[in-house]
């Protein structure tokens, strides 16, 4: 039963990934803006011979580095967002599943769904429990470096990296402004429809599954509550 459940999350989670990448996408080609994040990686792309995916990649592995130097500590969920929604963003730009729309009406519906998706991708992985995404740790390690709010950080942060990116040539637009604006109640709306408190939700770190694999070497039964588990905030957004 314990590995039913494990799988389904998997699948879970790996769909909310999916649906991260198509919407950031989505976003990408409206043409009205993206969020801070994906403009700093699209700069980022734009001066190098990497695909936006790679780049996505190469942030998410500094980030969860800069992460645990803040004692955030990833878990399996973390990895695998770092990994996999670099990886669907570059497949389906590969097969040009996405098109471009030139009427401002199409653009806008382009944008919202996906923003949509962004929050239901996000509600998916952070549900599973094992970690969320790299930038979300990094909101979270901030605001207690900081001793200030989650929301606070996460405006520091992506004025930084919205910063970056203009430095490096993305402009920003009204689609940047939807982005920092909507997908966070995209998320809790998510949550609201699925009746889950986003703050029940425990996740599990990569101590966590090191401290089981030692039990389970050691013929112990692994806890339920482990020590190093955190409360999920539920109030961020990772892509």
């Amino acid at each position: 039963m314990r590995t039913i459940k494990s799988f389904i999350k998997f699948v879970l989670l790996m769909l909310g990934l999916f649906m991260c990448a198509v919407g950031i996408l989505l976003a990408i080609h409206s043409g009205l803006g993206v969020s801070p994040w994906d403009s700093f990686h699209l700069g980022i792309a734009k001066h190098t011979n990497l695909s936006l995916g790679q780049v996505s990649q190469l942030v998410g592995v500094a980030i969860i580095v800069i992460d645990i130097l803040m004692k955030q500590m990833p878990g399996r969920g973390t990895v695998l967002n770092m990994y996999f929604v670099g990886f669907f963003i570059d497949l389906i730009e590969g097969y040009s599943l996405i098109p471009n729309v030139e009427n401002i009406f199409g653009r806008v519906v382009m944008m919202l769904v996906g923003i949509l998706l962004m929050g239901w991708g996000t509600f998916f992985y952070l549900n599973a429990g094992w970690g969320a995404g790299p930038r979300d740790g990094l909101m979270l390690g901030l605001s207690r470096l900081l001793s200030t709010t989650v929301g606070r950080a996460r405006t520091i942060i992506e004025a930084c990296v919205a910063a970056c990116g203009f430095a490096l040539g993305i402009r920003p637009g009204v689609g940047t402004l939807m982005t920092v604006l909507l997908v966070g109640p995209a998320v809790q709306s998510a949550y609201r429809i699925r009746r889950i408190d986003p703050k029940t939700v425990v996740h599990r770190t990569l101590i966590d599954d090191y401290r089981a694999l030692v039990n389970l070497a050691a013929g112990r039964k692994d806890g339920p509550q482990p020590a190093s588990q955190s409360k999920s905030r539920g109030a961020g957004y990772d892509q």
